[in-house]
């Protein structure tokens, strides 16, 4: 089992943080052997469809210079102007294998794991060039493994070879018979082909050492148990941060909600226990809003802020305690208290008008009606239940 620095096991999976710190890093799974795969297809598939060009090209140019004539070979100027036609024309040749052989290494990375440019793992690093630290990489577990990646690749790719030649045998016999160009030509397509066979060796190579290679990076970044508290400590805080954050949003939203009691048209109490405010805007249409809640000494507190306001403080238990458990600060009451909570507000807005001097004094108000399915006791529990 791998094993950090302290000694504890690696048994967790990389979280996404880790794997995006890698990332920066510049620790991604990569495999040479597919790099190698592509570039070499790459190549010999270029070789074959752009060789016939690319051939005649090449011959053009050395007719081209070995016709060099008298003139132009002393004269610097002319003899520069032939030099530069000369690579001109041969960079054109030459130009669509190059970008063949571009797009094959491109195409590599993009296939295991994208794209990555790390300036991180530019960073000269002590553990690189000390020598101790050499010596333990050559002969390390890891070095072993490349090495019998390697003669195991040189025996695929021999052995593919020798199969390829020995196929080829009669062919390669017959060109010996034929005119030098048909056997030029011959000799340049069979020895395309074979590469191009040999090549193909590599692919099965890459096939083999692709998923050995994201096996051993994501072994490499397995974490420790600790590790994984640790970097969730970090990313979403200490507990006793959040704590204290918390805390600090439950008194900002305590104040607010108290800075709105003053504009409340009525608070109905438990009478001790629970405390609610609401207000209702016949301009803005709509249900009334609970401005404010509270239990215990909040609930107090409230009483008191309505009090030094002069708000109407109505004792009605089961209705207090229906919007406290049905309802949060700001929003609108549930239909099932429309009827209550009506009630009480024609109470209150008579009363007030009563003690303006306008209209009569109202009826002493019940025991506002609610729904059996609204009634809770004080630890929140339905009646019904």
């Amino acid at each position: 089992m791998a094993e950090n620095e302290n000694g504890q096991e690696r048994t967790e999976e990389a979280t996404p943080r880790r794997l995006e710190k890698a990332r920066e890093e510049g620790q991604v799974a990569r495999s040479r052997e597919l790099a190698t795969a592509f570039v070499l297809l790459g190549g010999v598939s270029g070789l074959i469809g752009f060789g016939p060009g690319l051939g005649r090209a090449l011959a053009d140019q050395m007719r081209f210079n070995f016709s060099l004539s008298r003139d132009v070979a002393f004269d610097t100027s002319l003899a520069v102007a032939h030099l530069g036609a000369s690579v001109s024309a041969a960079a054109w040749a030459l130009m669509p294998l190059l970008v063949l052989l571009a797009l094959a290494g491109i195409a590599a990375p993009l296939v295991m794991g994208g794209v990555l440019f790390s300036s991180k793992a530019l960073m000269p690093k002590g553990n690189r060039i000390n020598p101790l630290s050499g010596f333990k990489r050559m002969f390390s577990m890891n070095a072993l493994v490349e090495l019998l990646k390697a003669i195991a690749k040189f025996l695929l790719l021999a052995g593919l070879a020798v199969v390829i030649i020995t196929g080829l045998e009669q062919r390669l016999l017959a060109m010996g018979l034929q005119a030098l160009e048909p056997a030029l030509a011959a000799a340049w397509q069979a020895a395309a082909w074979a590469v191009l066979g040999v090549s193909c060796g590599m692919i099965l190579i890459a096939a083999i050492d692709v998923p050995w290679q994201l096996f051993e990076h994501k072994k490499k970044l397995k974490m420790s148990f600790q590790e994984v508290k640790e970097e969730m400590k970090d990313t979403e805080g200490k507990p006793e941060v959040k704590g204290r954050i918390r805390q600090l949003q439950r008194e900002m939203a305590r104040r607010r909600m108290m800075e709105a009691v003053p504009q409340a048209d009525v608070v109905i109490t438990n009478p001790e226990h629970f405390s609610v405010a609401l207000r209702y805007d016949p301009d803005k249409g709509g249900a009334p809003v609970v401005l404010a809640k509270g239990v215990d000494h909040l609930a107090l507190k409230i009483r008191e802020v309505a009090k030094a306001h002069d708000i109407y403080l109505l004792p009605a238990p089961q209705l207090a305690r229906a919007i406290y458990f049905t309802t949060e600060v700001d929003h609108e009451i549930p239909s099932q208290l429309y009827l209550a909570v009506a009630q009480v507000l024609a109470y209150v807005f008579q009363l007030k008008a009563w003690r303006k001097g306008e209209g009569r004094a109202p009826q002493p108000l019940g025991d506002p009606p609610v729904p059996e399915e609204m009634r809770y006791d004080a630890r929140g529990k339905r009646a019904e239940e």
